[in-house]
């Protein structure tokens, strides 16, 4: 749901309280009235709250259009870069990655983790045509000192395509500032978000034991 949506909702729920409010008092001009319009934008200032970090992602509601779908958590799946090393003359082997998503009715941010390096998205959003559904994002990535010899920070773009809803796989591209690509793939999702790459591992290695 969009923002320009979620404002006529808003303005819905301020006219149609400040209506019923001046209904019951018979229509009668009186600076009374002012107490309505109070009512009206605390409700809907509520309704808008609820909607946008809790309501969104409930089972039944993520059946209806319009609703972004959830992809909140972390995920685990791998990375393939295509880039050819010219020393060996293959590409690198592929690796695990780990994409954290937090996301509320309007907003959604994308981390991701590998044993390398950190990329953080500097501008994300869901699309959803009802046909399909990708999330796309501009990202900056920050490679661990240990690592910056030979992967420096570089700025790149990354394309998803959402399968299910609820859903269960995120598979796409990424192309980088270095004029390298490659693909990713994540099927497995835990609803907490990590914070490092050493915690998703673990988060992901507890669950298999439990």
């Amino acid at each position: 749901m969009n923002r320009r949506v979620l404002v006529q909702v808003v303005a819905a729920i301020v006219v149609t309280v400040f209506a019923a409010g001046i209904w019951f008092t018979g229509g009668t001009l009186d600076l009374q009235w002012l107490r309505f319009f109070a009512a009206a934008v605390f409700i809907a200032g509520t309704a808008l709250t609820i909607w946008e970090h809790w309501a969104w992602h409930l089972p039944f509601v993520q059946k209806l259009p319009q609703v972004p779908r959830d992809l909140r958590g972390t995920w685990k799946g791998t990375l393939e870069s295509f880039w050819i090393d010219p020393t060996t003359g293959s590409s690198p082997p592929i690796k695990v990655a780990y994409l954290v998503i937090r996301q509320s009715a309007t907003t959604v941010s994308v981390v991701m983790l590998t044993n390398e390096s950190r990329s953080k998205s500097s501008l994300a959003m869901i699309s959803d045509d009802r046909v399909s559904a990708s999330l796309n994002y501009m990202y900056l990535n920050r490679p661990d000192s240990r690592f910056e010899y030979r992967s420096r920070m570089h700025y790149g773009s990354t394309s998803l395509d959402i399968t299910g809803r609820p859903a269960v796989r995120l598979q796409g591209r990424y192309w980088t500032s270095r004029d390298s690509k490659g693909e990713l793939d994540f099927n497995q999702r835990i609803i907490q978000f990590a914070d490092d790459f050493l915690q998703a591992e673990a988060l992901f290695n507890r669950g298999q034991s439990n």
